[in-house]
């Protein structure tokens, strides 16, 4: 594994908060080309926040304020099952393709070292006579000289139309006094003064010509170098590329290898394809086995010439040069291998609520660290397109499966919230107890207080705790089991697993409760949230929703 690519999420991102919002923003996405599935990446505000970091690092150093290219981060997680950060760039850093901390150039670009470095010098070196023909001092010449003569012709212009009006006020006053051929003498003499004037204009442009077209004829000249230069530069970069394509090696996730020319075929492979940052860290990612979470890229530095690229605006995968290879590259990722590992069964939904059945072992929201990332609303928030505001309306403890409410806009969560906290809903749990109870239904009033020393423990506590109530009635029983139906009439923190195993309580333990003592082998606690009856916030209408209990 190279240490030296591979970076820690802390490297770009201290505030943990920043971390825990999932919300895609965008997908990286295509169609495997062997199999046909539709394959997708997300962008979500978790690695948007990390590419903020890494902006950060590139503002400090003014180097890259002044080469504008885009810049790519890759969330992977390594076999080890930790998390870490890939970083690359476009093109060329600084005018190298290999720097230390980022993701190498793609695999075979060694094989024609050498002829890159030449078409490389050939083409600075046209570049350099582009540049030079583009700044030679006629340019500068003939534009202050234009600036120049068309002054002095328009001055001659102002002049000659005061000249043209005096003569035709001088015409009126004639045809006044004077007839026949005294009349036309005295005309005739205008009309030569008119004359002169037209003879005076030709003459000026004459000798304007003849100052600015030697300059014209050299600027056209140079245009045309610099056409023939430009069809040169294009021709030779054009030749490079087919060299690259032909030995420029992809790789997937599938663990297949092949070359940019194999996966376009079609002679639509435009200079640059290979050399933007998704290919190359998805790339690289296949190549050491570690699985992408997440990507995102930016621009950095000057805004780009057409102005098309603001820096630090993220932008999706180019359609000319990466979105052709995002099938291939996504290829064996497969669209349930993201850090959040499995679909989330939905069991109601409409435009405002979605219920799910929670499966034991997940937890309703992500915790403080990057371990704990994985929850119901986190794997939402990664498949919904629609999930920026989702939030969950109640939660149901990690290892406790069933139905858990989410909503879809804040004016839904508050009613759904208020409905929760004035215990108007109605929640129906099942459990087995891992042993026999002395009454078969009943009410447990035990005060519950969590220890902030020892959590997520929680205890009976007649002074410090807070009031907890829940009803019980017993289903079946079973040689040493108890299958039994709880309404918390509370929903204090572990409240139906402590009622159950306190001496107060039942005095005796949820099959699978490992933290409340029970000793069984069994994989999971044997708690289910089978229903759950509300008031719906828009339709007012009441919601009943039933899962089977798995157990």
């Amino acid at each position: 594994m190279d240490q030296v690519i591979l970076e820690k999420i802390s490297e770009f991102v201290t505030e943990k908060t920043a971390l825990k919002d999932l919300a895609v923003n965008y997908w990286y996405e295509g169609y495997c080309p062997q199999s046909g599935e539709f394959l997708r990446l997300p962008r979500n505000r978790m690695i948007e926040a990390i590419a903020l970091g890494l902006m950060k690092q590139l503002a400090e150093d003014n180097r890259y304020s002044y080469e504008g290219k885009m810049y790519g981060v890759l969330l992977v997680e390594t076999p080890q099952g930790e998390l870490a950060v890939l970083k690359a760039f476009s093109g060329l850093l600084l005018g190298k393709n290999v720097v230390e901390g980022w993701v190498p150039s793609l695999l075979g670009k060694e094989k024609i070292t050498l002829e890159e470095i030449q078409t490389l010098e050939q083409l600075e070196n046209l570049k350099h006579q582009i540049v030079a023909l583009q700044k030679i001092s006629e340019r500068q010449d003939y534009q202050d000289l234009s600036k120049e003569w068309k002054t002095r012709l328009n001055n001659l212009a102002i002049i000659h139309r005061e000249r043209k009006l005096k003569r035709q006020e001088k015409r009126k006053n004639l045809l006044k006094t004077f007839q026949d051929n005294d009349l036309k003498l005295v005309l005739d003499n205008l009309n030569k003064e008119s004359q002169k004037d037209g003879i005076e204009k030709r003459k000026l442009k004459q000798k304007r010509d003849k100052i600015l077209n030697p300059l014209k004829q050299k600027i056209d000249q140079a245009d045309a170098q610099i056409l023939e230069l430009k069809q040169q530069r294009k021709e030779l970069s054009r030749q490079l590329q087919a060299q690259m394509n032909q030995v420029y090696s992809l790789s997937n996730f599938a663990g297949q290898s092949n070359s940019l020319q194999s996966l376009i075929p079609t002679g639509g492979l435009l200079t640059g394809t290979g050399e933007c940052c998704a290919p190359k860290l998805l790339n690289y990612a296949a190549q050491h086995h570690l699985k992408p979470l997440a990507m995102a890229e930016f621009w950095w530095g000057e805004a780009s010439n057409n102005g098309d690229k603001i820096p630090g605006q993220f932008y999706p995968a180019c359609q000319e040069r990466c979105q052709p290879l995002m099938g291939f590259l996504l290829s064996g990722l497969g669209n349930n291998q993201s850090f959040f590992k499995s679909e989330i069964k939905v069991i109601y939904e409409d435009q405002w609520i979605i219920a799910i059945d929670k499966p034991s072992s997940l937890l309703s929201v992500p915790g403080r660290y990057f371990e704990t990332f994985d929850s119901v609303l986190t794997r939402l928030q990664n498949s919904l397109p629609d999930a920026q505001e989702l939030r969950t309306v109640h939660r149901l403890d990690q290892d406790t499966s069933g139905i858990l409410l989410l909503a879809r806009d804040r004016y839904t969560h508050r009613h759904l919230s208020q409905q929760f906290a004035q215990r108007k809903v109605e929640k129906i749990y099942e459990a087995i107890l891992a042993g026999s109870v002395m009454m078969n239904e009943g009410v447990i009033q035990l005060p519950l207080w969590g220890d902030p020393n020892n959590r997520p423990y929680q205890k009976v506590d007649w002074e410090l705790g807070k009031p907890s109530i829940t009803q019980f009635k017993v289903i079946t029983t079973q040689e040493n089991l108890t299958r039994i139906q709880f309404i918390p009439l509370t929903g204090r923190t572990h409240q139906i697993r402590v009622h159950a195993v306190d001496t107060q309580g039942l005095g005796s333990v949820i099959l699978g409760d490992y933290l409340y003592g029970c000793n069984a082998g069994v994989s999971r606690l044997h708690l289910h949230a089978r229903e759950l009856k509300f008031e719906h916030p828009q339709q007012q209408k009441t919601v009943h929703l039933y899962l089977e209990t798995p157990f």
